[in-house]
């Protein structure tokens, strides 16, 4: 305790670091004035009927940054960027020009890359904005539009993702943490007192070991995150002494650390995105006029209803992401590379390749254990409202999962900032 005050301490008097966590504040603060802008034409009343009894547009809230609940300008989240992100970092995989330069031309290349990310998703932005207000208005959440009105709403909604995604470039440069997870984050904990409201006013003594069950398993989720997130295999490393002139350089002993979880909580989102991008699709055709459309349309809508086929998907998405970031951000042939040009290498193991497979291996195994634990974890909120019927549990286990990771990273981060300032 007396260690964590003095680190407080330490923030407080650095004029630097209070300058970056209070652009963190006053980003966000404009991310929720934002949120509070409605666009034009929508019914209140209908639009909190059809949120009541819609967990899909549920989890879309959440993703959207909390923007969608009233539809906002910022309805859209960051949702579009983050699918672009997807789009490019799987070409990276495909393209060997694109993965040069995202791997090897440096922070240059992958500014390239994120470049590509941010002009792919405002056309993604206006194919989903237009998609959603066009389902929302066939539900009546929108009261009559021309086709003027609904090219401006598609406009602005497009304009609102592309502020947010400014805005959370921003905070990664002026700012602490990752800018994009601290919006999510900020979202979801903004809804934290309707969602409390919400619960206070629909109590029912019955429903006693369902909260208790819910408080535990958070208790749960919380460790875990925390456990996971920190555990980490550290692999021996060791440098060759060399001589030069009368001096010898090298022979020190140190370690490679390689997370259980290197991806944090970037799957969660990805599989999120992925999940909820043909929901919202076959939510669309469910109206169309075309007969054969609604039946395959009612067909696919049935299938992801149902609470286990869709937690055994979620699963399955959050657990190949998982190995999918860590193989992007942890390349195991260029830290090989890098300590055999730095004339270190693992003792037993040989320089180059050798070294390559052997450091895989490791990351392949680890991730392995991370992802299962995502999977599970991810799961088991679903699958608790499915047995118990109270839908506000399975949001609320995705939006933990997402702040506990969200929070663990920006401490980190925070302290690494107080610790470099001591030295």
């Amino acid at each position: 305790m007396a260690e964590f005050i003095q680190k407080i301490k330490l923030v407080m008097a650095d004029r630097s670091l209070m300058v970056r966590i209070g652009f963190v504040l006053l980003v966000l603060a404009l991310f929720r004035a934002a949120a509070a802008v409605p666009i034009p034409s929508v019914d209140h009343l209908a639009l909190a009927q059809f949120f009541s009894n819609n967990q899909f547009f549920g989890l879309l809230n959440i993703f959207s940054g909390g923007g969608l609940s009233n539809l906002s300008i910022v309805m859209l989240g960051v949702g579009p960027f983050i699918t672009a992100s997807i789009i490019m970092q799987l070409l990276t995989l495909i393209f060997p020009s694109l993965k040069e330069l995202y791997h090897e031309d440096g922070e240059a290349g992958r500014r390239k890359v994120a470049q590509y990310s941010r002009l792919l998703s405002v056309p993604l932005a206006m194919l989903q904005g237009f998609g959603l207000l066009t389902l929302l208005a066939q539900q009546g959440v929108l009261n009559e539009m021309t086709t003027v009105d609904r090219l401006l709403s598609v406009i602005v909604v497009t304009a609102g993702s592309a502020l947010l995604m400014w805005l959370g470039e921003m905070i990664n440069q002026y700012g602490i943490g990752n800018g994009l997870s601290i919006i999510i984050f900020a979202g979801i904990v903004a809804a934290l007192p309707q969602a409390i409201s919400q619960l206070w006013v629909t109590y029912d003594p019955s429903l006693i070991p369902t909260y208790l069950g819910f408080v535990v398993l958070a208790i749960v989720i919380v460790g875990g995150v925390v456990i996971v997130t920190e555990g980490e295999r550290p692999i021996p490393i060791t440098y060759a002494k060399r001589v030069r002139g009368m001096k010898v350089y090298g022979g020190v002993s140190t370690y490679l650390p390689i997370r259980v979880n290197n991806a944090g909580v970037m799957p969660i989102i990805f599989a999120l995105s992925i999940l909820l991008f043909p929901q919202m699709i076959v939510n669309f055709l469910v109206q169309a006029n075309n007969v054969v459309v609604q039946d395959v349309s009612n067909f696919i809508l049935s299938i992801l209803n149902n609470a286990w086929i869709y937690s055994i998907i979620y699963f399955i998405l959050v657990f190949g992401f998982t190995y999918f970031y860590s193989a992007v951000t942890f390349d195991p042939h260029m830290i090989a590379t890098n300590l055999q040009k730095g004339g270190a290498f693992i003792p037993g193991i040989r320089p180059g390749q050798s070294t390559e497979v052997y450091i895989g291996k490791m990351l392949s195994r680890l991730t392995f254990f991370g992802a299962l634990f995502l999977g599970i974890i991810a799961m088991l909120p679903l699958i608790m409202q499915e047995i118990t019927g109270v839908a506000t549990l399975a949001i609320g286990g995705t939006g933990l999962l997402i702040v506990v990771s969200v929070v663990l990273d920006l401490i980190k981060k925070i302290d690494a900032q107080v610790t470099m300032r001591e030295y």
